[in-house]
């Protein structure tokens, strides 16, 4: 499947590519709502029964997930100008396998220096269970190796038939980035939108879509106070991911970098910045806070993704984002 730009090349951020900013706004609000509707489509509309088991309930998810995405996919080429001729139309959603080692480790290098006082945190455990392990006359380093290479294979094993871990790393990463990254920021892009207002735009709906678990975490819990309070951070940390996210996807042009960010903090999940047990966390934290701003654009600089920068089109916003 290959298409050509039918309008002008990008020259800098603030021009546009035949897509007005008001229908650029309006498809990516439809395609949010979509993407959360459809999930309650088969029991409201199509009044099918209700799953009988927890894993019924995930797989009708998945596909209702996949619909979304295939239809957001057709529509943003529909809007988009662009026709069938000479590039792949999978490079339009930043869909290559190109520097595809780069989209990963880079990406991963990055994301992971948030991470350096969790880190240390499960360093710090990890010693602790070999010196219990010690003091009952085992080996300190051999045991306590030997312990975390056979956990780590075990849950590596278990997520291949655990179908929440299907949803965590595979399906709700996969999906979110299509419907969220690749359809809506090229669209936005090519509506004229400033870089930094794509940015910090498209992450409002990806975390308005969060929204939908209000009414579930109220009937588990009992109280809608602490639902809101959950759904309330939820809301805040993912518009914070989703900023990451949109720029990792503008800066590289390849969806593979938020992809493998997104699945990367879905495993680790929230970052420890502050730890009861030691300041060595607090630490490391903020050392990797400072190290994640000082390698933030080296690392997402756009030669390190793409052979060349230019005949750029409209969605190529990282050809003028040096």
């Amino acid at each position: 499947m290959e298409v050509t730009f039918t309008g002008d090349s990008v020259i800098d951020g603030g021009d546009g590519g035949g897509v007005s900013k008001s229908l650029a706004v309006i498809a990516c609000t439809a395609m949010a709502i979509l993407y959360v509707a459809i999930l309650y489509a088969p029991t409201l509309i199509l009044r099918l029964p209700p799953p009988d088991s927890f894993q019924s309930h995930l797989i009708r998810r998945f596909i209702c997930a996949a619909i979304s995405s295939v239809t957001s996919l057709i529509a943003c080429s529909l809007i988009l100008p662009i026709q069938w001729g000479k590039s792949h139309l999978s490079g339009v959603y930043g869909i290559r396998l190109d520097h595809i080692w780069q989209a990963v480790v880079f990406p991963l290098t990055l994301t992971s220096l948030m991470y350096a006082g969790t880190f240390i945190l499960k360093l710090l455990l990890l010693l602790d269970s070999g010196q219990e392990d010690g003091g009952n006359g085992r080996s300190l380093s051999l045991d306590s190796i030997k312990n975390v290479v056979h956990e780590f294979i075990e849950s590596v094993s278990s997520m291949a038939s655990d179908i929440s871990a299907w949803r965590n790393f595979f399906v709700a990463p996969l999906t979110e980035e299509l419907v969220f990254r690749a359809c809506m920021i090229p669209l936005l892009l090519c509506g004229g939108f400033n870089t930094y207002t794509v940015v910090f735009l498209c992450p409002i709906s990806f975390s308005l879509a969060h929204l939908n678990h209000l009414l579930e975490y109220a009937q588990r819990s009992g109280s809608w106070l602490k639902a809101l309070t959950i759904v309330g951070f939820q809301v805040g940390y993912t518009v914070i991911f989703g900023s990451y996210a949109s720029f990792l996807f503008i800066r590289t042009g390849h969806l593979t970098a938020p992809l493998v960010a997104h699945i990367f903090c879905n495993y680790f999940g929230i970052p420890v910045i502050i730890s009861r047990r030691t300041g060595m966390v607090t630490v490391a934290s903020v050392a990797g806070l400072l190290g994640f701003i000082w390698f933030l654009f080296p690392l997402t600089s756009p030669n390190l993704y793409t052979a060349t920068t230019d005949n750029c089109m409209c969605w190529h916003r990282y050809c003028s984002w040096s």
